[in-house]
């Protein structure tokens, strides 16, 4: 191995020989804790700790870096307590997650360092939203993600790409050519002579780096990365090096081929540099034996640390209470002027004045900008707020969400429309697994809303009718809303952009111009989890929310006999279940309206926790109306017969004459 002499100073030389020399002490000491059942998974970096070394020494404390599994060197070479270190792969109160979540599976703000998630390619897209904040602060930061060469078959990875191409965000593309994607050699993943030709393709610049080289990946790295602050632009590296240990340690090397595994040890980026800095008289084995003794003292005692801490204890209060970042809900009360709109002006409105009053709001989504949404609900957005914070996207949904987040992680806010709702699944994984589970896993806020157009008797057959709340009340840490009323469209959306927590804000494209409602002009907010009594009656509980709500409405202004309670949920996730029991303890029964097919849906639910709850106040059995359990038709005739609405006036009029 090469290495230039004369490329950085003796003290720079030696801070990056005790920076990798200190990740593969640690390793080797956390095999031995595997072996005695202390750690209880170890995914290992030896042989690759020149990149993380390298890359992270090139960028600044306050620039991001995404890391992987065999990052361990970003962690030490951002100066992370080795106590806290230990904790977190113990699994104790001490590390990043309150034992929540292991490994490397974690974030910290104080360091600078997004962990990733098992699902490898929303990372990606997180490094673009952190890198677009950066673009809008004009902070000249670089950010950098990485990912392995199995990881840029994801869609992910080529989403990420495009989109940091298309904006021009300072993103450090790090790709470990390692050889192996657990055990599926190179050959068989990809046919591109090398990984960075990927990079071009998408039209960024692309660079070769050997891996194993500590002085080659500082000097490179902190070029590029100079040059980005300069002119933000995307830059991809490949890092050429060699995993020497299994996938994880349960994985074992038998798949690899000896002669390769030896060649491949005679490049161990350490003992190479070594040997290069003892020759430059620049170490010898005096000072060396020192630098091992510091940090194997350093590694015990903080070891120590880690073993004296009590194993956590379960609190269900405290589990349950960090699933969401506490929102200090705070009420806007609207003006005395009012004019009449429709849903489809009032969720306009309140996002036009959301954008006034939140500076740091971006709005993305497909054709969102000039051409103002497919239902033009951003029409004119652009010439009042511009396309830094109006942004149209490419067709890529996953990388959106989740550059969403990275646009939280960095200190702003967005709302991303998804063109319609059912469009959600090509975005499903980050929006369940990254926003979802980042407050509860390491205190990270997803403040982030998905403006979701859904819902059928429009003719739109079945990939543009859906209302697929039920894909996402079933997650914890996700907020579900879904206003019936102009009125209420306006106020939920303006605090479901306040709330710090993901919210999906679906709306009915059905109502977006049938339904009229006077409402006030400015600004003002109205609490989640708060349901709406639209009528009040002593006969029967009727609970619907979306266009359920005005086809219960039309029934009962068909029967005026019912004397019912008709409660609009108006939140899915917060339930307002208090105001069913309280409802359905006054009239004896209840039915459950759901324009969504039946099993799974929350009226299903509902069903349930009024059975548990209240089930000596009834005087007949729970009825749930839903629509058939099949994908929705497109033909008017066979969507009139899927739909929900046609059958709830008898199961109404049953229920009564029970």
């Amino acid at each position: 191995m090469q290495y230039q002499s004369t490329a950085v100073d003796d003290e720079t030389r030696i801070d990056l020989y005790e920076r990798m020399l200190k990740p593969r002490m640690i390793e080797e000491k956390m095999l031995i804790l595997l072996r005695q059942g202390k750690i209880s998974k170890w995914f290992s970096g030896i042989g690759q700790e020149a990149i993380s070394v390298g890359v992270t020494s090139a960028l600044s404390s306050e620039e991001y870096i995404l890391p992987m599994h065999r990052n361990l060197g970003v962690f030490t070479s951002r100066n992370i307590p080795l106590h806290r270190l230990f904790s977190q792969w113990q699994g104790k109160n001490g590390g990043f997650t309150k034992g929540r979540d292991r490994s490397f599976h974690f974030g910290t703000q104080e360091f600078n360092i997004v962990g990733m998630i098992s699902h490898l390619g929303p990372q990606l897209g997180v490094a673009d939203g952190i890198a677009l904040a950066n673009v809008l602060q004009n902070n000249k930061h670089v950010t950098a993600v990485f990912t392995g060469e199995g990881g840029t078959s994801e869609g992910d990875f080529h989403e990420a790409l495009n989109v940091a191409a298309v904006w021009d965000l300072p993103v450090l593309f790090c790709i470990e050519n390692n050889g192996y994607g657990l055990s599926t050699p190179t050959s068989e993943q990809y046919r591109c002579k090398d990984l960075a030709d990927k990079g071009k393709g998408y039209g960024m610049e692309s660079h070769i780096i050997d891996g194993n080289n500590i002085i080659e990946v500082f000097t490179k790295v902190k070029k590029i990365c100079e040059k980005m602050r300069k002119k933000p632009a995307p830059v991809l590296v490949e890092f050429k090096t060699f995993r020497m240990r299994g996938h994880e340690e349960a994985s074992g090397t038998k798949y690899v081929p000896e002669e390769l595994m030896k060649s491949w040890a005679e490049k161990d980026p350490i003992s190479n540099y070594e040997d290069f800095l003892i020759k430059e008289g620049v170490l010898n084995k005096k000072k060396i034996e020192g630098i091992k003794s510091k940090i194997e003292t350093e590694i015990n005692e903080n070891l120590q640390l880690a073993f004296d801490e009590d194993a956590v204890s379960a609190n269900e209060s405290k589990e349950l209470g960090d699933v969401y970042k506490n929102f200090d809900y705070q009420e806007f009360k609207p003006n005395s002027n009012f004019e009449n709109i429709r849903l489809i002006d009032a969720i306009s409105n309140g996002l036009r004045q959301s954008m006034e009053v939140h500076e740091d709001l971006v709005i993305m989504g497909q054709d969102v900008a000039d051409y103002g949404g497919v239902f033009k609900i951003t029409d004119g957005f652009v010439e009042a707020f511009g396309k830094e914070r109006v942004r149209n996207t490419p067709i890529c949904e996953s990388a959106i969400v989740s550059a969403a987040m990275g646009l939280s992680i960095n200190g702003m806010k967005a709302v991303m429309e998804m063109q319609f709702a059912d469009f959600a699944s090509s975005g499903f994984n980050p929006i369940v697994n990254y926003l979802a589970k980042s407050h509860y896993r390491w205190n990270e806020n997803a403040d982030v809303v998905i403006r979701m157009p859904c819902g059928g008797d429009v003719g739109a057959g079945p990939f543009h009718s859906q209302t697929n709340e039920a894909w996402f009340t079933k997650t914890p840490g996700l907020k579900v809303v879904y206003p019936a009323f102009p009125y209420d469209a306006k106020g939920l959306l303006a605090t479901s952009i306040n709330d710090p927590n993901p919210v999906l804000f679906f709306e009915h494209k059905g109502l977006y111009r049938s339904i009229y409602q006077d409402v006030p002009t400015d600004y003002y907010t109205l609490p989640l989890g708060k349901a709406s009594l639209l009528k009040s009656g002593n006969d029967i509980t009727i609970v619907s929310y979306g266009a359920g709500v005005h086809w219960a409405l039309n029934t009962l202004e068909n029967h005026t006999e019912v004397s019912a309670d008709l409660l609009d949920l108006r939140t899915l996730m917060p339930l307002d279940i208090e105001a069913i029991y309280t409802s359905v303890q006054k009239t004896g029964k209840l039915i459950i309206l759901q324009e969504d097919s039946l099993f799974g849906g929350i009226a299903s639910d509902i069903s349930a926790l009024v059975m548990e709850n209240c089930f000596e106040f009834l005087d007949g059995p729970i009825k749930r109306v839903a629509s058939l359990e099949t994908p929705i038709p497109f033909a008017k005739g066979l969507e009139d017969n899927y739909l929900s609405k046609s059958r709830f006036e008898q199961a109404l009029l049953d229920l009564l004459a029970y």
